[in-house]
């Protein structure tokens, strides 16, 4: 791919606009050579030119995928969105120790004793379920909002948000990746705080099958004694 020529002429406040066969305001968002420093790269945010800096990277060649700018240190890397994402499988967890479902047995057609389906779908089962995919669909527009801030920051090519359709974790795993070659040694913090999620969801989803499966023999024996 052809690199994008830009050339600057002055503007106000000492910085210099993008010049190109477009108006300045048609250049898009990116990281541009500044021709008042050789080597240094500025960030343009699509209207003006901003105080963000980098040092320049050497040309790629053709078909390959430029190295991104590092950040500065004093660049923040972790978004409201981002920590959201991270947290809001919790509010699930607190919500299933919340449900205790009052399993009755009745008389199948071959008259052996099962669960009464109704004793199971509970109105707590269906909260349970439409939280889910309310948490889902927030953390899709969540990664959505983080990606647009991370390139705020100046992160380019930052991991794409429609990963979160696949799996949350996904996304938050390939942000941190990113987000740790810009800003080493910083960006990693969501991704331990994920797997620490993930690993208190399991536990907790093991005791929790423990229980209802105990609860569940408790009442099979008092049932038929």
């Amino acid at each position: 791919m052809a690199r994008l020529a830009v050339s600057v002429s002055a503007g106000p406040g000492g910085y210099r606009e993008p010049m190109t066969d477009t108006p300045a305001a048609a250049v898009p968002a990116g990281w541009y050579a500044d021709s008042t420093t050789p080597g240094l790269m500025r960030w343009w945010d699509g209207t003006a030119w901003t105080d963000h800096t980098a040092a320049g990277a050497p040309a790629a060649p053709y078909g390959s995928v430029g190295q991104r700018p590092l950040l500065p240190a004093d660049r923040p890397v972790y978004s409201p969105f981002i920590w959201l994402i991270v947290l809001l499988p919790l509010i699930s967890l607190a919500l299933l120790f919340a449900w205790h479902p009052d399993l009755r047995y009745v008389a199948g057609p071959s008259g052996a004793r099962t669960i009464d389906p109704l004793s199971i779908y509970t109105p707590g089962y269906f909260a349970i379920g439409a939280v889910g995919w309310l948490i889902y669909g927030l953390s899709v527009f969540f990664a959505f909002r983080d990606v647009v801030w991370l390139k705020r920051q100046g992160v380019v090519r930052p991991f794409h948000w429609a990963w979160t359709f696949l799996y949350a974790p996904v996304y938050v795993f390939g942000r941190s990746s990113i987000a740790h070659k810009v800003a080493a040694p910083r960006g990693r913090a969501t991704m331990w705080a994920m797997i620490a999620v993930m690993v208190i969801g399991f536990v907790t989803g093991i005791a929790w099958t423990v229980a209802l499966t105990a609860g569940m023999v408790e009442q099979l024996r008092g049932s038929v004694g």
